[in-house]
């Protein structure tokens, strides 16, 4: 089996085998990249990106196009370069977060390539829509516990603005490979559902 080949099968092995219809390859179409072609536009092998993502230096692809082009995003390798290589990306990565563990099961998510859920996909922005989704459901649960008051959901709909920003639109293969709903449909859609403006 060739590199291209094995990391298709990791990546059927992390996400399962779900079929990509012509609108879920139109989206990752708009919002990736070939790994070929941002290896080529990036001066980099893309073998040598492939072992790196086969021996956890580097993110998986986030999708397997239906025609078995690995998608990427545009920006793979731009953690690598700001911590000064992937020989040092790990240690730099966990390095946000207090709690190592924490970071440790963050950089693994990370290697997944299952952070589609960003648009740009960092120690920050990762640890923001968490921060973010926390304090949604406990302001969602304090609207249930009382009176929704102005102020409050003021607060709501500002949190959700904020992560409705942070998140891409996603597509419906996203909900068979997580099994359900994504965090747009339970923490941006069906919280403005239930508390519109």
């Amino acid at each position: 089996m060739n590199l291209d080949q094995r990391v298709a099968a990791r990546f059927r092995e992390v996400n399962g085998d779900h079929p990509m219809t012509e609108a879920d390859d139109a989206y990752v179409s708009r919002q990736y990249r070939v790994l070929d072609t941002l290896c080529a536009a990036h001066g980099r092998d893309p073998d040598d990106v492939r072992r790196l993502m086969l021996d956890g230096r580097l993110p998986l692809p986030s999708y397997l196009r239906s025609d078995g082009a690995q998608m990427v995003p545009a920006d793979l390798f731009s953690l690598a370069e700001r911590a000064g290589g992937t020989e040092r990306l790990a240690e730099w990565f966990v390095a946000h977060w207090t709690d190592r563990t924490e970071g440790a099961e963050e950089w693994d998510a990370y290697l997944s390539g299952q952070y589609v859920c960003l648009h740009s996909v960092t120690p920050a922005t990762i640890r923001r829509k968490g921060e973010l989704v926390d304090a949604i459901g406990a302001t969602v649960d304090a609207l249930d516990a009382g009176p929704a008051d102005d102020a409050r959901l003021a607060r709501l709909h500002a949190l959700v603005d904020e992560l409705d920003m942070l998140e891409p639109s996603f597509t419906a293969y996203d909900r068979l490979r997580f099994d359900g709903p994504i965090s747009r449909d339970t923490w941006i859609d069906a919280v403005r559902a239930r508390f519109p403006r």
